[in-house]
C-alpha cells in the first residue's frame, strides 16, 4: 500500500496510522529512517500486523468498532475477541491468496505485496494470533517454561519475520533472535505487571512468586514490598541472559541491519535498566527507559557484539 496507491476510503488509512502511530512507545525502534526503503516498508506493515492482533487481544482497539466492520463483522463484535481473532485469521488467510478477494483490512492488505515479495510464509504470522487466542484462555503461567512457551508464539515469530525480510535467516540467527525476542517480552511483561494485572493476567511464573513469597494480593499494592522486588530482581536477570545469549546475532550481520538488530537488543537492556533503576518497584506504573538510555545501551551492544565474517 503505497503513498497516491490506496484505494481505500480516508478514513480507513487514517485508522490504519493511528494503529501504525504505536510504535512510538514500544521499546525497540521498528521501522528506523537509517534503513533501505524496502526494508522499511516490510517492518511497518508487519508491525501493524502484530499491533492490531494485540491490540484485539488486549481490547485496546479504536472505540467504533471500525475494525470489525472492516473484517466483515457487526461493530458490536470488536468486543468479542475471539470472533475477532477468527475473522482476523479469515483476513490473513486472504493474504496468502484465499479465494474469496483481497484483504479487508488496510493494514492486512499493506502486508500482502510484502508477503509476496520476500516469500514469508503463514506460520510467524498465525503464531501471533495464537498467542493472543491463549490471552484469553490463559491468565496464569505455573513455570517458567509455561512462559518461554507463551513467548514462542508471542515474541519469537517477529524476530523470524525480520530475519526473512532481510534475507538474513539462518538457523543459528534463528537460535539467537529468539533469544532476544524473548528477553524483550519478559522484559515488557516486567513492565507491565500492574496493567497486566488489570486485565487479570500474571506472567510472573506462579514457581517464582512462590519462591520469593509472593502473592497476587502483594501485586496489587501501591509499591512493590521487598518480596516483590527480589522477584522482579530475578526475573530481570533471566531476561538479561537472554539478551547475552542473543547479543552474538548483532556481530554476525553488517552494516544497517547490524544497527537495526542492536537497536532491539539494546531496547531491551535499556528497559531492564530502567526496571533495576526503579529500585524494582514496577507496581506505581512501567518503568520506562528515556532516549539518552537507550542510545547509550545500543552504543554498548555495538561496541562489545562480537564480530564474525
Amino acid at each position: 500500500m503505497t503513498p497516491g496507491h490506496d484505494s481505500r476510503p480516508r478514513s480507513d488509512t487514517a485508522h490504519a496510522r493511528a494503529t501504525l502511530g504505536k510504535a512510538r512507545t514500544e521499546n525497540f525502534p521498528v521501522a528506523p529512517a537509517f534503513l533501505p526503503r524496502a526494508w522499511r516498508e516490510g517492518l511497518t506493515a508487519v508491525y501493524g500486523y502484530a499491533r492490531l492482533v494485540d491490540d484485539i487481544g488486549d481490547g485496546d482497539l479504536a472505540p467504533g468498532g471500525r475494525d470489525a466492520e472492516l473484517l466483515g463483522l457487526d461493530p458490536a463484535a470488536a468486543d468479542d475477541r475471539l470472533l475477532m481473532l477468527d475473522a482476523f485469521e479469515t483476513d490473513l488467510k486472504r493474504v496468502f491468496g484465499a479465494a474469496d478477494g483481497p484483504p479487508r483490512h488496510p493494514l492486512l492488505l499493506a502486508l500482502r505485496p510484502v508477503v509476496r515479495d520476500h516469500g514469508l510464509t503463514p506460520e510467524p504470522f498465525l503464531g501471533l494470533i495464537e498467542a493472543n487466542r491463549q490471552d484469553q484462555r490463559v491468565t496464569r503461567y505455573a513455570t517458567y517454561g509455561d512462559l518461554l512457551a507463551y513467548c514462542e508464539l508471542s515474541a519469537n515469530p517477529v524476530g523470524r519475520l525480520v530475519l526473512s525480510l532481510t534475507g538474513t535467516a539462518t538457523p543459528e540467527r534463528i537460535r539467537r533472535s529468539d533469544a532476544v525476542c524473548t528477553a524483550l517480552q519478559i522484559a515488557e511483561h516486567l513492565q507491565d505487571v500492574a496493567e497486566d494485572l488489570g486485565r487479570d493476567r500474571i506472567y510472573l511464573p506462579a514457581e517464582d512468586m512462590r519462591r520469593f513469597h509472593v502473592a497476587e494480593t502483594d501485586l496489587k499494592a501501591p509499591s512493590a514490598g521487598a518480596s516483590v522486588r527480589a522477584l522482579v530482581a530475578f526475573e530481570s536477570a533471566r531476561a538479561r541472559e537472554l539478551l547475552n545469549e542473543g547479543t552474538p546475532l548483532v556481530g554476525s550481520v553488517h552494516g544497517r541491519l547490524r544497527l537495526l538488530l542492536a537497536g532491539f537488543v539494546g531496547g531491551g537492556r535499556a528497559a531492564l535498566r530502567a526496571v533495576t533503576d526503579a529500585g524494582f518497584d514496577v507496581l506505581p506504573g512501567p518503568p520506562k527507559p528515556t532516549k539518552t538510555g537507550l542510545l547509550r545501551e545500543v552504543a554498548a551492544v555495538l561496541r562489545t557484539a562480537p564480530r564474525k565474517g
